[in-house]
C-alpha cells in the first residue's frame, strides 16, 4: 500500500500515471490484484494498493525494469512511510482466519 498527496490540478495526470504503474505491477509474477483509489473526504489523498503472494514476490516485482520505468512518475507524490504489510488476520465468508508472521523472531 502506497499513499500519495496529489494537488487537485494534477489529479487527472496522476490517475493516468497510477494506472500505468498498476498495469506494470499487475504484470509481475505473484501480483494477485490491485487498485488505485482516492479519498472521498480529502480528494488530494490517493492510494495504490496491491496484493502479492509473498513479500519476496512484492520486492522482486518492484525491482522489475518495467515497474521502475512506469512507476517512477507516480512515486514523486508518495508519502515516505512503510508500504509493505503482512496479513495476520483475514475475514472472509467462513469468518476470521489467523496467520503467523513471516518476520524473524528478533524483530
Amino acid at each position: 500500500m502506497t499513499r500519495y498527496v496529489v494537488p487537485e490540478a494534477e489529479a487527472t495526470t496522476f490517475r493516468e500515471r497510477a494506472r500505468e504503474a498498476l498495469d506494470a505491477l499487475q504484470a509481475q509474477r505473484g501480483c494477485r490484484r490491485g487498485h488505485v483509489g482516492r479519498s472521498m473526504d480529502e480528494p488530494e489523498r490517493w492510494l495504490l494498493q496491491t496484493e502479492w503472494d509473498s513479500a519476496g514476490a512484492y520486492r522482486r516485482g518492484l525491482s522489475s525494469y518495467d515497474v521502475k520505468m512506469r512507476a517512477v512518475p507516480v512515486m514523486y507524490h508518495a508519502l515516505d512511510e512503510p508500504s509493505a504489510y503482512e496479513v495476520l488476520v483475514e475475514g472472509g465468508p467462513d469468518g476470521l482466519a489467523d496467520f503467523d508472521s513471516d518476520r524473524s523472531p528478533s524483530r
